[in-house]
């Protein structure tokens, strides 16, 4: 049985049928691409929509797979069609946490879904990403900024979709350290508005026995070369005279 939010979604293909790849899109490739995946890579996608997020991210991983889900059956059938020219391409319709999806995944990618996946739900849904994750694995992330999405919700409601509820950091690490993962790198920044519209997040999982170890000190002659080298950049960047 189809669910409201399943519903919404199908009926939400018409818009991104008309709007296709924008901005967003881009810069969630542009994300992906600096966390380095190999053109072997697995790579998951929740939230995948008609497929566009998932054809610009089938391009990084043309030796690997991609495995692409959504909550809309609607949506699955329009990316099927969309993406039947690519190989290494597997689209599933239903909800992300009650999926059977085998194999462990490299990169995990959520392009601005979390928002619309109810917070009472995040523990179960961070619990099941990690067991979909390699022990090398990355969880990307993508989402408004909850600022800014708190300022929608007073000031354009139209714009908001049926689910769309502000993810603040402080609650969104009550659900993801307990599940054996963490935050290795947040940011906030900008794609339309002035004012840091967007947030990408990057988790990777805890591992108990993780090394840290110490970097490998220079030698004592590489590090006078190296005093050396500042103290000259120094006096250049000042224009203070080498003859005293």
């Amino acid at each position: 049985m189809s669910s409201p939010v399943a519903n919404y979604y199908d009926e939400f293909t018409t818009q991104q049928l008309k709007e296709g790849a924008n901005d967003r899109h881009i810069k969630i490739l542009e994300w992906v691409k600096k966390f380095k995946p190999r053109k072997t890579d697995s790579i998951l996608v929740i939230g995948c929509g008609i497929g566009i997020e998932t054809q610009l991210l089938a391009s990084l991983v043309k030796k690997g797979h991609i495995t692409a889900t959504d909550i809309s059956p609607e949506s699955i059938e329009i990316a099927k069609k969309k993406l039947k020219h690519l190989t290494n391409v597997t689209l599933i319709a239903g909800d992300i946490i009650e999926l059977d999806i085998k194999g462990k995944f490299d990169f995990i990618v959520l392009p601005d879904v979390l928002e619309h996946i109810p917070i009472a739900q995040h523990s179960t849904l961070f619990k099941k990403l990690k067991s979909l994750l390699k022990d090398t694995g990355i969880i990307l992330i993508h989402i408004p900024n909850p600022y800014n999405l708190q300022w929608d919700h007073i000031h354009d409601k139209d714009s908001l979709q049926i689910i769309d509820q502000p993810i603040y950091t402080n609650e969104f690490i009550q659900n993801v350290y307990p599940n054996g993962l963490y935050i290795h790198y947040l940011e906030t920044y900008s794609i339309w508005k002035v004012n840091n519209d967007y947030q990408v997040i990057v988790l990777k999982p805890f591992i108990a026995d993780m090394e840290y170890s110490s970097i490998i000190q220079k030698s004592a002659i590489k590090k006078v070369i190296s005093r050396l080298k500042f103290k000259f950049k120094l006096i250049k960047a000042n224009g203070w005279s080498l003859k005293k």
